[in-house]
Order: structure tokens, then C-alpha cells, then sequence
């Protein structure tokens, strides 16, 4: 019988913004330079990611509000009505 391989784990950040590991993948990504989080299907993300210099910075998220407590903002893109939600606040 061959050996048990370990479960995967994904590395997630936390609210405070240090990373952990996680047997769940994230549900929302990032960017840590930036700090936005959007869905993990953004077109605009996507596009930086195929362009090659986003990967060094993306960072994953369990959930939204863990996000916006590690000080990210939405992405406008993918998260309009957020984004709108968080320019007013910013006001």
C-alpha cells in the first residue's frame, strides 16, 4: 500500500494580513501591493495574472469580511456596487 500523501492546504491571509494554512481553498483573492481583494474570476485580475506580474502578489482570502479587516478594499471591476459602497466611506 503506498503511503498516505498529506491533505493539500491552500495559504490564506488572516484579518490581521499574516498568512496561514488552510485545508479550504480562499474564496476571494488579492493583491498585496495594491490591497484589493476581488473574485477569483475578475477579468481584470485574470488579465494581469496571463500578463505574468501579478502572481508574485496575490494573496486568498476565506471570506469577504476577512478581506476588508485586513485592510483591502474591493475591486471595482469584478465588485462595483462595493467599490461604490467603500469610495462613499472614503469620503
Amino acid at each position: 500500500m503506498p503511503p498516505e500523501r498529506p491533505a493539500r492546504t491552500y495559504l490564506l491571509l488572516d484579518a490581521e494580513g499574516h498568512p496561514y494554512r488552510s485545508e479550504t481553498a480562499g474564496r476571494w483573492g488579492g493583491h498585496r501591493r495594491s490591497k484589493i481583494y476581488g473574485r477569483l474570476d475578475c477579468r481584470s485580475a485574470l488579465r494581469a495574472i496571463a500578463a505574468g506580474g501579478y502572481v508574485k502578489y496575490r494573496v486568498f482570502f476565506a471570506d469577504e469580511n476577512t478581506a476588508v479587516a485586513a485592510g483591502y478594499r474591493p475591486c471595482a471591476v469584478c465588485c462595483p456596487d462595493r467599490y461604490r459602497t467603500w469610495k462613499k466611506r472614503k469620503r
